[in-house]
């Protein structure tokens, strides 16, 4: 029994059993990655065969292991001389195996004891060793955390003032119930936000309002009223641009050195007399304010001013006087020799 129990687990293996007929494959790697002997051989997933040795080879340095495979003869039409092996592991933790793959390969069926081209597939060091800065990430935040943890819990900071001070806690509650009540009081159309939001009165006010600015553009657009002539008319446009024509030929005629302007502009002997009227005449206002002559005299002297003033009303009395009685003032006398 024990004889046939041997027998049967030989000839149900993964490589067709002790009787079958077997392949011999070779492949070279730069790492084993706890490839071990007996390890098992797949292709695209399904085991056909296992690993009999796997050593170290120095002359085939970079790719130094050297893993020699057997597989059941059955598949060797499933491979090819251009299939390429990688080492695989059954999950995270799992053990390492062969992994066949003919997916792109088009090549002859290999032969006893060929070698097949190897490619490169992460290990379980290679994923380590790429996740030791996450995971140092991952620490770092951690820390980050506990001291967050810590900080709130020692009541520092906002947050911390906020989940351990009842008193912060109750105004809080205090401000929400507040808040409440004005939202509520809002809804109910009280005070004037609420009227705002619930009143249309506002809004047949705007309505309105936007209505006759409506009417306003439609007329400016027609061309009625003063801002609509400005708009539409061309007259104030010809009168702007002729009142410009004239002003820029007056001006024209000014640097010409034409009438006074011009020659005032242009001609220095003009220019020069007109300088030598405002020096005579700065001459005689400051003697005015000097009080010289009678104008001097007139503005200055107050003594003058009081005796012609006096003048002036005796002579209205006496105007007053012959208008009033004429005979008193003139007398005819006839003598007749």
């Amino acid at each position: 029994m024990a004889v046939l129990i041997v027998l049967i687990f030989l000839m149900s293996g993964s490589s067709g059993g002790l009787f079958a007929r077997k392949l011999v494959l070779r492949s070279y790697f730069e790492n084993a990655a706890g490839l071990k002997n007996g390890a098992p051989v797949t292709l695209e997933g399904v085991t056909i065969g296992n690993v009999i040795r796997v050593r170290v080879v120095p002359e085939r340095n970079p790719m130094p292991v050297e893993v020699t495979m057997r597989v059941g003869e059955e598949y060797v039409s499933l491979l090819h001389t251009d299939s390429t092996a990688s080492i695989a592991q059954a999950g995270v933790l799992g053990d390492s195996f062969i992994d066949i793959s003919s997916a792109h390969a088009s090549g002859p069926a290999p032969g006893k004891n060929a070698e097949l081209r190897t490619t490169g597939a992460p290990t379980i060091q290679d994923v380590i060793r790429t996740s030791e800065g996450s995971i140092q990430d991952v620490t770092a935040l951690m820390h980050k955390v506990e001291t967050l943890v810590d900080t709130l819990n020692s009541r520092r900071g906002t947050l911390g003032t906020l989940i351990n001070d009842p008193d912060l806690a109750h105004k809080i509650v205090s401000i929400a119930n507040n808040l409440d009540t004005v939202t509520k009081a809002i809804s109910e159309g009280k005070g004037s936000l609420g009227k705002l939001v619930n009143d249309d009165t506002l809004y047949a006010r705007a309505n309105s309002a936007v209505d006759r600015l409506n009417k306003i553009t439609v007329d400016l657009s027609d061309g009625k009223g003063t801002a609509g002539k400005l708009l539409k008319d061309d007259t104030l446009y010809n009168n702007l641009n002729a009142a410009v024509a004239n002003t820029n030929q007056l001006v024209a005629e000014i640097n010409a050195g034409k009438g006074s302007l011009g020659k005032l502009a242009k001609d220095p002997a003009f220019a020069q007399r007109l300088d030598d009227t405002v020096t005579h005449l700065d001459n005689i206002l400051t003697s005015v304010d000097a009080g010289k002559g009678t104008m001097g005299q007139l503005v200055q002297n107050r003594s003058l001013y009081d005796h012609a003033d006096q003048t002036l009303d005796q002579t209205q009395q006496l105007v007053k006087a012959l208008r009033e009685d004429p005979k008193k003032y003139f007398i005819i006398r006839l003598k007749v020799f």
